[in-house]
């Protein structure tokens, strides 16, 4: 069995148990944890995901991060100075994060998205080297009443979450999801 499809079963697993109503924002968010050399694999079983949740009885919608930063940076007034002089994207990077959670919050009200639902964060990749999947999810995770998936292509080990094997890891309260094991 692939990889993409024992995650899809460790999630099937997870996603059938009850959920308890009184859990924080940041214990509502699940982490399915990928290798990064699988996120066409993953993309192509997104379907296989909304499959499971929909049968556990949970409703599911899907938001795409991936061409957030272009989309937000061909709105800024001085785009093309950005290109020009790429380093003075960095203290532009607190109004994307912001221009993505507005844009979070018009999609949850655009598909009436209510507690009993699965948010699947895809895209996350994207975020390398512009913002910390930390800081984006903190400020998604209390707009989902129900449960937020990100899908993240990456590695979880000891507690620790590392975007693309690439930045220092972060410790975060996301029931990690990995194809490995069902649950830790």
């Amino acid at each position: 069995m692939s990889k993409i499809k024992r995650l899809i079963k460790s999630y099937n697993k997870f996603i059938e148990i009850p959920w308890r109503t009184d859990t924080a924002p940041a214990q509502r968010v699940i982490f399915g944890v990928y290798n990064e050399t699988d996120e066409l694999r993953l993309q192509a079983a997104i379907d296989e995901f909304e499959i499971v949740t929909n049968k556990s009885g949970h409703g599911w919608a899907v938001f795409d991060l991936t061409n957030t930063f272009a989309n937000w940076l061909a709105d800024q007034r001085y785009a093309k100075s950005y290109f020009q002089k790429p380093h003075l994207l960095s203290t532009l990077m607190p109004r994307y994060l912001t221009y993505i959670i507005q844009e979070f919050d018009k999609f949850l009200q655009a598909n009436s998205v209510n507690e009993e639902s699965v948010v699947a964060l895809k895209g996350v990749g994207s975020l390398f080297g512009f913002l910390k999947v930390k800081e984006v999810v903190d400020g998604l995770a209390p707009l989902v009443e129900g449960r937020l998936l990100v899908f993240f292509p990456g590695s979880y080990e000891n507690n620790n979450y590392r975007l693309l094997d690439g930045y220092d890891g972060w410790n975060y309260l996301a029931v990690p999801i990995t194809a490995d094991k069902d649950l830790e």
